[in-house]
């Protein structure tokens, strides 16, 4: 009898280990777990007020406030691959006048663990333009450009077509390390940046400290500290921003671009305060703006002949109050 007792208390202590060693879960279902719906479509939207819009180390709102709107829909394919398409409007200041700049953008958000990919196009819409030329409306190679263009100058004699609209195609990877960190990468290329004729090619390597969320206590804001340091690349322009050294177009010239700065959150508020610069002489920051308040300073270079120096792309102090929602997050 006493045999019999011990061999079931063996059989059951095996049983046990054997259970364990198989991590069985702790709770048992009677029933099937409730299923969670998941609803793919989302839009983020929100708006921006800033003290200065700078793209890439260049002001495209001649050092004044600027504000930005932007509406994107999303379609989230699984957790890991989300769809999407998108517009934005900014208020700028350029030569030739256009009234805004108006973003139509596209593409793919796929995520592998901690490295979060975006590729897509991207297009630069400046409607409302006016050429400026002036004279008798002609480049340095003949080329009659229309009469427009030669109705209209700029005093310092900088020229820019009516339209400055283009396109870019993209590639971003973002790696989140943990809770604080983050780094990331981006491409951007350009057949021919702001219709000059001239290709464009931008990559940049960015970094990014969010405090723990202890910071502040039980206040809600957040803080972090992000950086950007990229290159960007160009080609030849068309005959229209000809010179006469080089009548069939000319080679803007390559510039490095950095920014960093520090930002606050509250729930859906961000405010950012930013540091950015390039290293663009006056004499090419001119020569690839054609910023209609440069005036004669000395600054030459074989692409800026005449001497006129422009302030659109040195360094400058940026404050940006934004909101941004999304409507699964915010709204239900």
């Amino acid at each position: 009898m006493k045999k019999a007792i011990l061999s079931v208390a063996a059989l059951l202590a095996v049983g046990v280990t054997s259970a364990s060693a198989a991590d069985l879960p702790a709770k048992v279902y009677t029933k099937a777990p409730p299923v969670v719906a998941f609803d793919p479509w989302d839009i983020a939207f929100g708006s921006a007020i800033m003290s200065d819009y700078v793209f890439r180390g260049v002001t495209q709102s001649n050092h004044k406030p600027s504000v930005n709107a932007y509406f994107e829909p999303r379609y989230n394919v699984t957790k890991d691959l989300q769809l999407y398409v998108g517009t934005s409007f900014s208020s700028i200041s350029f030569p030739n006048r256009a009234a805004a700049e108006v973003d139509i953008y596209g593409g793919i958000r796929p995520t592998f663990g901690a490295f979060a990919f975006d590729f897509g196009v991207f297009g630069y819409l400046y409607p409302g333009g006016t050429c400026q030329f002036g004279g008798t409306g002609v480049d340095n190679t003949g080329r009659f450009w229309g009469s427009d263009c030669a109705a209209n100058a700029i005093f310092n004699g900088n020229v820019m077509k009516k339209d400055a609209s283009f396109y870019e195609g993209y590639a971003k990877v973002m790696w989140t390390v943990n809770d604080m960190f983050a780094f990331g990468a981006n491409e951007y290329y350009s057949p021919s940046f702001l219709n000059t004729g001239a290709w464009g090619n931008y990559a940049s390597v960015t970094g990014k400290f969010t405090a723990p969320g202890t910071l502040f206590g039980s206040s809600g804001v957040g803080m972090y500290i992000s950086g950007e340091y990229g290159h960007q690349w160009f080609g030849t322009s068309d005959s229209f921003y000809g010179v006469p050294a080089s009548p069939f177009g000319i080679k803007y010239a390559d510039y490095n671009t950095w920014n960093i700065g520090v930002g606050f959150t509250y729930k859906v508020f961000t405010l950012d305060l930013r540091y950015s610069d390039t290293d663009l002489s006056k004499a090419n920051c001119n020569a690839f703006t054609s910023d209609y308040t440069a005036t004669p300073s000395g600054s030459f270079s074989p692409i800026n002949p005449t001497g006129v120096g422009s302030k659109w792309c040195g360094s400058t102090f940026i404050a940006k109050l934004s909101a941004d929602l999304t409507l699964m997050s915010n709204i239900k």
